[in-house]
C-alpha cells in the first residue's frame, strides 16, 4: 500500500511539474480586412467589446496564453493616436471613432491581463495602404500629409524602407504605444522589404542615390531593416527594459545552396535575399527578445520540410526565446493537411526539440473554427494544463 502511495506520488508530482513548465501558446488575432476580429467594421463599443471577450474566453478555455494582436494594420490604430486615425477594419470608415467614445486598446489589455494572458502589440511597420483602389483613407492619414514617404508597389503603398524620416516617424509611433499602454511585448512580422510581384520593380532609387553612400543596392537595403530594427529595440528598452520585442519572418532564412549557415530548402523568397532581413545578424547581436519564424507548411515537405525548419532555428536562435509560428489555417488545403494529425505532428516535434519554448498559431479565426478538430485537441490534450509563458532571456 505504501509502495502504490509512492508511485501515485510520484506521477502527480510530474504531472504538475508538467503543467507548469514554461511555454509559449500564442494565437495571432488580424485586425487587417476583419480576419480575426472584430467580425465586421462597426461603430458599436459594446459589440466591438463583446465580441473580444468572447474571442479571449474562448482562446482561455483552450489553454492560450498569449494573444498577438494587431493593433496597427496599415499605418492607422485600433487606438487613440495623435499620430494616425482610428483604423478602417475598426469601424468601418477611416478616422471615425467607436460610439461611445473609448479606448480598444487599453480595454483589450485589461481585459487580457484580468485572465492572465499576455498581450503582445502587433505593429506593421511599413505598410501604409492595404489596396490603393478600395482602402479608406484619411485627410489625417500620413500618405496625405508625407506623400512623398511613400512607394506604390502593386495594389499597395508602403514606407520607403530608406527613407531616414520614415524610420523616425514609425519608431515614435511604437515609443507611444510603449509609453502609454501597459503591453507585454510589440511584436513586427514578416513585411519588411515587399514580397516581388512578378514583372514589377520597386522602385526606391530615389532613397538609395540620397543615402546608399557606395553600398550594393542589396546591402543598402539590408541595412535599412537592420536599422529600423535596432531603434525599435533600443527605444522600447529606454521606456520598458522588460517590454519585450518580438519578430515573426519568413520561415526561412536563406537556402543553404547559398549559403552554408542557410536551412536544407528550396524556397523561393527568403528573408536575406529577398526581403532583405537578416534575422541571425538581429539574434546575434540581441535586437530582438524572441523570434516565431512562419513555418506553415507540411512535415514531409519537398521545399521547407516543417521539422527541418524547426532544427534550424533551433540551432540558430543565439539563446534569444524561439516560438514556432503553426499555420492552423492549412487545414484542408491539401492531402497533408487534411490528415488531422499533422497538428499534433508538430507539436509534438516543437517539444522535443532543445532551444525552442513555445508555438504560435495563425490565426484566431482559423482555431474558433476548430478546423480539424484542433481546438479541441489543443484543450482536451496538448495544452489540458495550464503553463506560464517563458521569461526573457
Amino acid at each position: 500500500m505504501i509502495l502504490i502511495s509512492i508511485i501515485l506520488f510520484s506521477v502527480n508530482t510530474n504531472a504538475q511539474s508538467d503543467s507548469v513548465k514554461p511555454e509559449m501558446r500564442a494565437v495571432w488575432i488580424a485586425t487587417v480586412a476583419n480576419i480575426d476580429w472584430p467580425d465586421y467594421p462597426t461603430t458599436n463599443s459594446e459589440i466591438q467589446k463583446t465580441s473580444f471577450i468572447r474571442l479571449l474566453d474562448y482562446h482561455k478555455s483552450n489553454g492560450i496564453n498569449t494573444v498577438i494582436v494587431q493593433v496597427r494594420p496599415s499605418s492607422d490604430a485600433i487606438y487613440p493616436s495623435v499620430f494616425e486615425p482610428w483604423s478602417q477594419w475598426l469601424t468601418g470608415v477611416q478616422g471615425q471613432a467607436p460610439t461611445p467614445l473609448y479606448d480598444p486598446l487599453d480595454f483589450m489589455i485589461t481585459e487580457t491581463h484580468k485572465r492572465g494572458m499576455e498581450f503582445h502589440a502587433w505593429v506593421n511597420p511599413y505598410r501604409a495602404v492595404n489596396n490603393i483602389f478600395n482602402s479608406s483613407v484619411s485627410e489625417q492619414h500620413v500618405t496625405k500629409t508625407h506623400p512623398d514617404w511613400f512607394i506604390t508597389y502593386g495594389e499597395k503603398k508602403i514606407f520607403d524602407p530608406g527613407n531616414k524620416d520614415c524610420q523616425h516617424y514609425v519608431i515614435e509611433v511604437v515609443k507611444d504605444i510603449v509609453t502609454r499602454y501597459q503591453v507585454d511585448a510589440i511584436h513586427i512580422d514578416d513585411y519588411f522589404y515587399p514580397y516581388p510581384i512578378p514583372g514589377k520593380k520597386f522602385n526606391d532609387a530615389a532613397s538609395f542615390n540620397k543615402y546608399g553612400n557606395g553600398l550594393k543596392l542589396d546591402d543598402w537595403r539590408r541595412s535599412n531593416v537592420d536599422s529600423i530594427v535596432f531603434n525599435l529595440y533600443t527605444s522600447i528598452k529606454k521606456i520598458k527594459p522588460n517590454c519585450q520585442f518580438g519578430v515573426s519572418p519568413f520561415g526561412v532564412w536563406r537556402n543553404a545552396d547559398r549559403d552554408p549557415r542557410g536551412s536544407n530548402t528550396q524556397a523561393g523568397p527568403t528573408n536575406y535575399d529577398v526581403l532583405y532581413a537578416d534575422i541571425l545578424l538581429w539574434l546575434k547581436n540581441g535586437w530582438v527578445d524572441y523570434v516565431a519564424p512562419q513555418l506553415y507548411w507540411e512535415i514531409g515537405y519537398k521545399k521547407a520540410d516543417c521539422e527541418v525548419l524547426i532544427d534550424w532555428w533551433s540551432k540558430n536562435c543565439f539563446g534569444k526565446n524561439c516560438y514556432i509560428g503553426l499555420g492552423v489555417y492549412r487545414a484542408g488545403s491539401n492531402k497533408a493537411w487534411k490528415d488531422k494529425s499533422q497538428l499534433p505532428k508538430q507539436i509534438e516535434k516543437i517539444r522535443k526539440t532543445p532551444n525552442v519554448q513555445g508555438m504560435v498559431f495563425y490565426s484566431s479565426r482559423s482555431l474558433e473554427k476548430n478546423l480539424n478538430g484542433w481546438s479541441d485537441s489543443l484543450r482536451l490534450n496538448y495544452f489540458k494544463q495550464p503553463a506560464p509563458t517563458p521569461k526573457l532571456k
